[in-house]
């Protein structure tokens, strides 16, 4: 079993709640109430920023040439994959890039980009690039898990978000994510590796119900 597999299935609790999340199950039906996507949308977009930043941070600190390559390959895949098709979205719903920077992120959407930044400066090569991989990972699980209800879905919208999901492109970008995250990690203590990816699952699953439950600021 490879490192990857092994950290999925140490997780796999927490991957299953986030499969049958509310927000996930509702968006992939077509019965998801627009105001919960739009406010998903407008706080993931900074997300998705920070992700290129971070994928920036962790090239920088890889410590052999092959590593740095794939590491700004995988960058820039996401950079004209899933964030480019984000842009498209903004402006199907109406809004502009400076309304989606200019929004607030909710607390949790704040936590999660911390961590991973935090993960990707202070600690090493191989529990950053684990750090990402749960983002990467869930989104294509739960488009693969709910690829049949998408099927009866008439919100044109949402079948075009989840779409990228289930493009080959996008499971070859998991795909080379697993694979470098194989290959570095190998030899690496385990239990720090699967700390850092509870973590960032336990983080993915807080963001679909911080979106789902529209959260803001107590105070």
């Amino acid at each position: 079993m490879s490192v990857s597999e092994k950290l999925h299935k140490d997780t796999e609790q927490v991957w299953n709640k986030i499969i049958e999340h509310p927000f996930v199950v509702e968006l992939y039906q077509g019965s998801l109430a627009m105001e919960k996507f739009k406010t998903y949308i407008l706080q993931d977009y900074s997300y998705l920023v920070d992700t290129i930043k971070n994928f920036s941070i962790i090239a920088s600190r890889a410590q052999s040439v092959d590593v740095l390559r794939e590491t700004v390959e995988i960058a820039h895949l996401e950079a004209t994959g899933e964030f480019q098709g984000y842009e498209d979205f903004l402006h199907t719903l109406g809004y502009t890039l400076d309304d989606a920077m200019n929004v607030e992120p909710f607390p949790v959407n704040l936590s999660y980009r911390g961590f991973l930044l935090t993960t990707s400066s202070l600690r090493s090569s191989q529990e950053a690039l684990v750090s990402v991989l749960p983002c990467f990972w869930t989104y294509l699980d739960i488009a693969l898990y709910h690829q049949d209800a998408l099927r009866g879905n008439a919100n044109k919208i949402y079948v075009d978000w989840a779409s990228v999901y289930l493009s080959k492109d996008y499971a070859q970008l998991v795909e080379k994510l697993r694979r470098l995250v194989d290959r570095i990690c190998d030899d690496f203590p385990y239990e720090r590796l699967k700390l850092v990816f509870l973590t960032a699952s336990r983080y993915e699953y807080m963001y679909w119900d911080a979106a789902y439950n529209l959260e803001s600021w107590p105070v």
